[in-house]
């Protein structure tokens, strides 16, 4: 890979870019980065900076103001803050590799503060009765339908993201011992993970009726496969499981996601412990799972009613 010759801004963001691919990051990292120090560059150009080392702290304080004050060209909301924290985090781990790289003779923007940014709770959870109800829509649309029933299935009994259920081969699953092997989870980290004898049972059929006539020669291990016999796109799994959404009546946003994070609250809510989980979901750091605590209900509210002494009072109104 050869090092640019320029400090001209997008050359060193192409480059950048190539390490972060070279380093093995996921095409959705990359993505997002690439979103990021588009919208940085296109921002300095009309600036009238062009090249790396003109970028300082003075110029990422009118970055940030600009980002305070920029709206959405559809809706003309502001961005939120996690939002404009990735932004400004991408271009100061940009301009860090810069450095590390010898391009630049100094870090100027090592000590930059990024906006504070709390740990936001799901938008939507379900219920277990909700996600009963909206793994019965596929039903409905006969064999392509039961296709669908079947990953819905999978997402709900492992919780496991939309982009890991892509990525699994026919051998990831272990129907004896209803295990299912992560090959390709967040971080290239591999993991195994428990799946219902439920799944497992909607997974044979699937295998032994659905996936046959799906399958050509290009479709290789791929378990999950489309209508064309390949892998399914991410947003296409996303599409598929927020149409069943709204067919099942609920005007909550809810896709891929949202089986996640009902394994999750669901299992904290029937007693399981916080480890578990985090093994469950494929956290690395337990304060990722920690988030779903504040939305565990069930356990919560039979605590409240056995110690807070508004609801030990059996006195009512007047």
């Amino acid at each position: 890979m050869q090092k640019p010759t320029t400090k001209r801004l997008w050359r060193c963001i192409r480059y950048y870019l190539t390490l972060c691919l070279v380093r093995g990051q996921a095409n959705d990292t990359i993505r997002a980065k690439r979103y990021s120090l588009k919208k940085f560059c296109v921002w300095c150009f009309a600036q009238d900076v062009f090249t790396i080392d003109e970028v300082d702290i003075e110029l990422m304080d009118d970055y940030m103001e600009h980002l305070n004050t920029y709206r959405k060209p559809k809706d003309n909301l502001p961005i939120c803050k996690a939002n404009k924290y990735a932004l400004l985090l991408n271009v100061k781990t940009f301009m860090g590799k810069m450095y590390n790289r010898g391009l630049l003779e100094k870090n100027t923007i090592d000590h930059i503060e990024l906006p504070t940014v709390g740990r936001p709770l799901p938008k939507a959870i379900f219920t277990a009765e909700e996600v009963e109800k909206i793994l019965e829509q596929p039903l409905f649309f006969g064999e392509k339908g039961m296709v669908d029933k079947v990953i819905l299935e999978t997402f709900f009994a492992t919780g496991i993201r939309r982009v890991e259920l892509r990525n699994l081969d026919v051998e990831d699953i272990d129907l004896k011992q209803q295990l299912v092997r992560i090959r390709k989870g967040k971080g290239d980290r591999e993991y195994i993970l428990p799946i219902s004898e439920r799944a497992c049972e909607w997974i044979i059929f699937y295998l032994t009726k659905l996936r046959p006539q799906l399958a050509t020669i290009t479709s290789g291990s791929a378990l999950f496969l489309n209508d064309k016999g390949s892998r399914f796109r991410v947003n296409a799994l996303s599409d598929m499981a927020s149409r069943y959404v709204r067919l099942a009546g609920f005007k909550r946003a809810g896709a891929c996601h949202l089986f996640r994070h009902s394994t999750a609250t669901i299992m904290l809510d029937n007693g399981a412990d916080l480890r578990h989980v985090q093994e469950m979901l494929g956290h690395v750091n337990i304060t990722s799972t920690q988030v779903y605590t504040f939305v565990s209900r069930s356990k919560l509210t039979e605590v409240y009613n056995k110690t807070h002494p508004s609801a030990l009072s059996k006195g009512g109104f007047l």
